[in-house]
């Protein structure tokens, strides 16, 4: 079986930063998911999943409402691993490019109130919020992304080598 592209990023050598994890053709139109990495994997605890979720709440409603962006974002949510999210946007921009909107995504969340949606009818687990730690974790991402701006690291993803047999046959690690 084929392993999928998030699994060929070498997960022992990433940093936190902003990623093109892959580009997709839908039609005519380019399609392209980041990596919003705010944790080193395996090396770093996971984020706590109430801000987890608190952040996906704030950021995906400031994406949704962003006169700038709302017609380009197709998606914003959390990674299984808890390390990061992902972002799917219309287009085929660098990483460098949307530094700035992913920046002021996490800077709104320093003014938040509230967790928007956090509601029995809203959210399929409305208990499971916590606004401060998610203030918490943006601005040390935002403190990140500021510190190491031009630092061209937290742009390019370290990709895993794949041993391939004499014969086309892939090794994988998982």
């Amino acid at each position: 079986m084929k392993l999928i592209q998030s699994f060929s990023v070498d997960h022992t050598r990433i940093i936190p930063g902003i990623f093109t994890s892959r580009v997709d053709t839908v039609g005519d139109d380019k399609v392209t998911t980041y990596d919003i990495r705010l944790k080193r994997p395996n090396r770093e605890p996971a984020i706590d999943v109430a801000a987890m979720h608190s952040l996906e709440h704030i950021i995906a409603t400031y994406l949704r409402n962003s006169p700038d962006w709302r017609d380009e974002v197709i998606y914003w949510g959390p990674m299984g691993c808890l390390t990061g999210f992902y972002l799917i946007l219309k287009g085929d921009r660098a990483p460098q490019d949307i530094y700035d909107l992913i920046l002021d995504c996490f800077r709104s969340v320093e003014t938040a109130t509230e967790v928007p949606g956090a509601t029995p009818v809203n959210c399929g687990h409305y208990l499971m919020h916590h606004l401060g730690m998610a203030k918490w974790y943006a601005a040390e991402f935002v403190h990140y992304l500021e510190a190491n701006a031009d630092n061209p690291e937290i742009f390019v993803y370290p990709k895993a080598q794949r041993l391939i047999t004499d014969d086309g046959k892939h090794f994988y690690d998982s």
